[in-house]
């Protein structure tokens, strides 16, 4: 299954993602697609098999778009293509506005009786004013009829088919009775010219167009940002040489130096010399980080003090600024589930707001004051412009765009965008312990050893069968025993078992050490030692028990450090009404002791690493919405589980994959900015989705006539067309407030 994303050019409203999306879950093998009008991207997942991007696009093509595959290659063309539009919109709105403006004067004698006789006879002739409005529909206005044709030759109909019908009607009439004046009059139609209302619609709703093309640019600023990072070359070291050479020649392998000031070209390990790098690009995080030697380097992070040498390990699109690109792009160009039922309505939008403008004007033509005709054909063209399926096409996505974006900026990488959705109802967030709650970097405290064996021979036969382990308790025992310099062997057997500990033999001595559920599965039992590990567990230390030959050997202490912003984070989310809960495998005393020290009320303890997402599954049958926080492997299950996943990026690459969001922090504030950020997200859809709803459903019965049985007024079609082009730009606008986002401190 391959996924890519598209560009797709001409969209207007969501009428038209409708349309790309049903036209290319057409073509066979594609099993999802998600356009975006904000971005004008569509991301589509398919059988390679059975379609292909030459398929796709021709499939996009068809319906009268424009469409092209995005990649590392032509990302910067895709933006170019972009600005060009802009570019042509503003010239489009500077030449419709001159002459719009001309033809403005020219009809104030027609607008006013006995006014404007300053103004020349001949910009007041209107054979003249036929001629220039004739320029603006022709020539700016083109564009609506264009897109008509294309969307009508498809059996849909769009905004284009709104704009182009009204400023029609109001053309051709205005046309005809310039044409032919008495013939029209002595048939009863009124002598009325629309020049002004149809420039002035005209030149505003492309102004819109400008406006709205400016602002969504905006909205994606923060993803060029990262793509310039990059840097343009490296310097390899091949042969004996020193070459300088383009980024995208860098092979894996490579051994590059990295110079102080300079940018790091690719993701590397560091082999030579020592530095500190600035990773705020990545993380967030302003703070520099010492590396060393065996350390990894990210590429487009800044070396800032010292020179060191790294061997390339990812290059191209494998780099972490290339994943952190794609993983904003693919969260920019999914779709919400809100926005599913938003696009269900804008697809009888279109059709529904055409058959309320013709009954609009027959009803006034019929039954309203004289001229009915007149009339009639004003809240005709009223209805038809004032509607705006822009706005509803624009309040999710913009918002999303905008909310992931953030997100990147502050080391927070958000998978979908039912991913924010859904952590916006979080109300329960579980905390794995070590490696999120704690530093995951435990030290031994305390060694008591029984009778029959001293403190160091203890150390050394534990430490000698834990080097091959990977847990992080061993590798405690295993640095503890480096540090007294004792000289470890290697174990002639060894057997983990999971959630209880290891069994391993050395100079025959079967060595047992683990937890009390270890013991007792092998008999072996001693009051004194239970209460020692008690005590141990009460202080907030892990007790691990040692048996050698089937005899009580003693207990090894090893404790974990909260991380500095433990305490904090857990205060506010408890601020958010957000209940927190500990996981651990821990016994119960010594979690009880971490909850207490935490600030956690609740704490589950003694869970196998393969029970964990059982326990998420018990909350969710309670009703609750659940964020699992986590950073190792044995996470990747409770994350897939959860509501939400959310990975420590500092954690392993698998648990990264099964979380809807990852911090590249290793701070769980993270995970209180990543919640706020959700709910400021979806806070600014629901204001967006307000706005453009309630224009829609205000405005389109005041421009039908409602208030003339009332107050005796009828919207006039120029002010219609002025607030339908502005309301997709507030939208837009109003959605740019949320770059106002500040991660919370930590």
């Amino acid at each position: 299954m391959e996924k890519s994303l598209f560009s797709v050019r001409g969209m207007t409203c969501s009428s038209c993602v409708n349309r790309v999306e049903k036209k290319i879950a057409k073509v066979p093998g594609v099993q999802s697609v998600n356009v975006n009008l904000a971005a004008n991207q569509a991301q589509v997942s398919y059988d390679t098999s059975l379609a292909s991007t030459e398929k796709i696009i021709e499939a996009i093509e068809n319906i009268g778009y424009s469409g092209n595959v995005i990649d590392e290659n032509n990302e910067a063309d895709s933006s170019l293509g972009q600005q060009k539009e802009t570019k042509k919109l503003k010239k489009d709105f500077i030449f419709g506005a001159i002459l719009t403006s001309i033809v403005l004067i020219g009809s104030i004698p027609h607008m006013m009786e006995g006014w404007g006789n300053w103004i020349p006879s001949f910009m007041t002739n209107p054979y003249w004013l036929l001629l220039l409005t004739s320029f603006v529909q022709l020539g700016p206005g083109w564009r609506f009829y264009s897109n008509s044709y294309k969307v009508l030759k498809n059996k849909s109909a769009d905004m284009n088919v709104l704009v182009a019908m009204g400023t029609t009607a109001a053309w051709l009439y205005s046309g005809a009775m310039t044409l032919f004046p008495t013939t029209l009059t002595n048939m009863g139609f009124p002598y009325q010219l629309y020049y002004d209302v149809t420039t002035v619609i005209t030149t505003l709703i492309i102004l819109g167009r400008y406006l709205e093309a400016k602002a969504k640019g905006e909205t994606s600023s923060a993803i060029k940002k990262l793509m310039n990072l990059q840097a343009k070359t490296a310097r390899v070291i091949r042969s004996g040489q020193e070459l300088e050479i383009r980024v995208e020649d860098v092979e894996i392998h490579d051994e590059i130096i990295v110079r102080p000031g300079e940018r790091v070209p690719v993701d590397g390990e560091v082999i030579k010399g020592k530095s500190s790098v600035d990773e705020s690009m990545l993380t967030g995080e302003s703070i520099p980080v010492e590396k060393h030697i065996g350390d990894e380097v990210i590429g487009a992070t800044i070396n800032k003090t010292g020179s060191f040498t790294l061997r390339a390990t990812k290059i191209g699109k494998d780099t972490a600024l290339s994943q952190i690109i794609r993983m904003v792009n693919e969260a920019q160009g999914s779709k919400a589930p809100i926005q599913r039922i938003v696009d269900k309505i804008s697809a009888y939008f279109v059709p529904a707001v055409v058959i309320l403008a013709f009954i609009s004007f027959g009803v006034w033509w019929t039954f309203g004051p004289e001229p009915g005709f007149i009339v009639g054909l004003t809240s005709f063209i009223a209805v038809l412009i004032i509607a705006c399926p822009c706005a509803l096409g624009l309040a999710t996505p913009t918002a999303i765009m905008v909310g992931t974006e953030k997100g990147a900026e502050n080391g927070i990488l958000i998978k979908d965008a039912a991913s924010i959705e859904r952590a916006n109802k979080v109300k329960t967030v579980v905390l794995d312990k070590t490696g999120t709650i704690t530093e995951g970097k435990p030290k031994v405290t305390d060694i008591v050893s029984s009778n029959s064996i001293t403190d160091i021979e203890l150390l050394t036969l534990v430490a000698s069968v834990e080097r091959v382990s990977e847990h992080p308790l061993g590798e405690a025992i295993v640095q503890e025993a480096k540090s007294r310099n004792l000289e470890l062997q290697e174990p002639d057997t060894f057997e983990a078992i999971t959630g209880h500990g290891l069994i391993g033999t050395l100079h025959n001595k079967e060595i047992l050490v683990g937890n009390l559920k270890l013991m007792k599965e092998h008999n072996i039992s001693n009051q004194e030692m239970v209460q020692i590990a008690e005590n141990l567990a009460d202080q907030g230390k892990t007790p691990m028990y040692v048996a050698i030959n089937g005899e009580y050997a003693g207990i090894i202490a090893v404790a974990d450090t909260l991380k500095k912003d433990t305490v904090t984070a857990v205060k506010a989310l408890k601020e958010m009404n957000v209940k927190v809960i500990m996981l651990t495998g821990d016994h119960y005393r010594t979690a009880k002791a971490i909850a207490k020290e935490a600030g956690i009320d609740e704490f589950i303890a003694e869970v196998l690493p393969e029970h964990k997402a059982e326990e998420i599954k018990k909350l969710q049958a309670n009703g609750e919405v659940v964020a699992m926080v986590g950073d190792g492997i044995n996470d990747a299950p409770a994350l897939a589980q959860a509501d939400v996943g959310i990975a420590i990026g500092t954690g392993t690459d698998v648990a990264m994959e099964t979380a809807s969001i990852t911090l590249m922090r290793g701070n769980i504030m993270s995970v209180v900015t990543s919640l706020k950020l959700a709910k400021r997200t979806m806070h600014m859809i629901w204001q967006n989705l307000g706005w453009a709803f309630g224009y829609n459903v205000v405005l389109i019965p005041v421009a039908a006539g409602i208030l003339y049985p009332f107050i005796g007024i009828f919207l006039n079609p120029a002010l219609a067309g002025a607030a339908m082009a502005f309301s997709s730009v507030s939208v837009v606008l109003n959605t740019l407030r949320l770059k106002k986002f500040k991660s919370v401190p930590a």
